[in-house]
């Protein structure tokens, strides 16, 4: 039998690249099932990358006047 062929470093690429990808699609369609369960069940919906208990104030800091 013949030595296997080595791949090369584009193919390795171009793999990783395709699984990364299936990550973020898949990372996706969670986030918008939760967005779509929150709003069936009343909850609010958090704005992307942010808190939906957090009010925008920092703990602890005086109200501004």
């Amino acid at each position: 039998m013949g030595a296997k062929k080595q791949q090369t470093f584009a193919k390795l690429q171009r793999e990783r690249r395709v699984k990364e990808k299936r990550q973020m699609k898949l990372e996706k369609k969670q986030a918008a099932a939760a967005r779509k369960l929150a709003a069936a069940n009343g909850e609010p919906m958090p704005v992307d990358g942010q808190d939906p208990t957090d009010d925008g104030h920092e703990a602890g800091a005086a109200p501004l006047e």
